[in-house]
């Protein structure tokens, strides 16, 4: 893995000049830093948060600095509160270019929610599924916005960025109350690998911050008591990764993970990183059936164009021959199916 310290972060920071960066969850914490990370670099911020009080004084904040920031009231559980604040960012600044999908919550249900069911009338209710609404839902709304508003007047070589927020629990499981803020993490880290590919395609850049637990209010007190002694990742750092992820131009680095583990640098885990173990058997099962769906694919465009080319006769006499052929061949054609299954 590589290491990027920490006065490489903010690199190519001019990249952002002018540019209009969504950040969901930017009234506290990482959001809240990565909010003015970006604006101190002449981006125009719109925060999107439920917290109205706080989010008004960061756009305060950064106003006083000289900087550009809005502020548009967004609940990211609701659709149209986030399609309103990507409606507000395309009319008032004329274009989207970086969008942090950064709210995030943790409900401690340890003892009373998900690993222990709660009962009405001796019948089993439905656990708090909060976590998992705020967590992924709300990131699966700003993402899918995100896919549409981000190519509105796109131009070859603009800044386009979309950063997803994961953890180190996106990679391990984590009890004490933690079961449903890990499996949001880990579906973060998979729709991350699951979009890089098509976005790069499309000339956008796509990362997922993986930070270990940090000193912010998502933390749950008990978590922090767990950790106390531990060396952890400051704020600033995790927002200068998120500003570096966004704004590196190296088209390699798209689709790769940025681990922030302790309070050493930020660690870049290329794509390419993600073969070892069970992800390498995986990756091979994957590679084998593309070759077999694309071979299929050629075989039919091949046929079609020699059958358009064949008179009817030849037509007859032509299927009859792959068929015969075919026949000839199942046994190979046997074993290969059985070693992509």
């Amino acid at each position: 893995m590589t290491s990027i310290p920490d006065d490489q972060l903010f690199k190519h920071a001019d990249r952002v000049q002018g540019k209009v960066v969504i950040i969901t969850g930017g009234a506290n914490g990482i959001g809240k830093e990565s909010a003015l990370r970006f604006a101190s670099h002449g981006a125009k911020v719109i925060i999107g948060d439920s917290d109205v009080v706080r989010a008004q004084g960061v756009v305060s904040e950064i106003l006083q600095s000289g900087g550009v920031a809005s502020f548009v009231a967004t609940d990211v559980t609701k659709w149209d509160d986030q399609v309103a604040l990507f409606e507000y960012a395309l009319g008032t600044y004329g274009s989207v270019d970086v969008v942090v999908p950064n709210a995030g919550i943790w409900e401690l249900r340890h003892r009373d929610g998900f690993t222990s069911p709660q009962f009405k009338d001796g019948k089993p209710v439905p656990p708090s599924l909060r976590t998992l609404d705020v967590n992924l839902t709300g990131a699966l709304y700003t993402t899918n916005l995100a896919l549409h508003y981000l190519f509105i007047g796109q131009k070859d070589g603009d800044l386009k960025s979309l950063v997803l927020i994961g953890s180190m629990a996106s990679w391990g499981g984590f009890s004490l109350g933690g079961e449903l803020y890990a499996a949001s993490k880990h579906a973060i880290l998979g729709l991350m690998r699951s979009l890089h590919r098509m976005l790069d395609k499309r000339g956008v850049r796509i990362a997922c911050i993986c930070p270990f637990f940090t000193n912010t209010e998502l933390v749950p007190t008990l978590v922090k008591a767990f950790l106390a002694g531990i060396p952890t990742p400051t704020v600033p750092r995790i927002a200068g990764a998120i500003f570096y992820a966004a704004t590196d131009p190296d088209t390699e680095t798209s689709g790769s993970a940025w681990l922030l583990a302790d309070d050493g640098p930020v660690f870049l885990v290329p794509k390419e990183k993600f073969k070892a173990g069970v992800y390498a058997m995986i990756d091979q099962r994957v590679n084998s059936i593309t070759k077999c769906v694309r071979g299929m694919g050629y075989c039919k465009r091949l046929l079609h164009d020699i059958w358009k080319l064949s008179g009817p006769l030849h037509k007859y006499a032509l299927s009859a021959l792959i068929l015969g052929v075919a026949w000839k061949n199942r046994a190979g054609v046997e074993a290969f199916t059985s070693n992509v299954r």
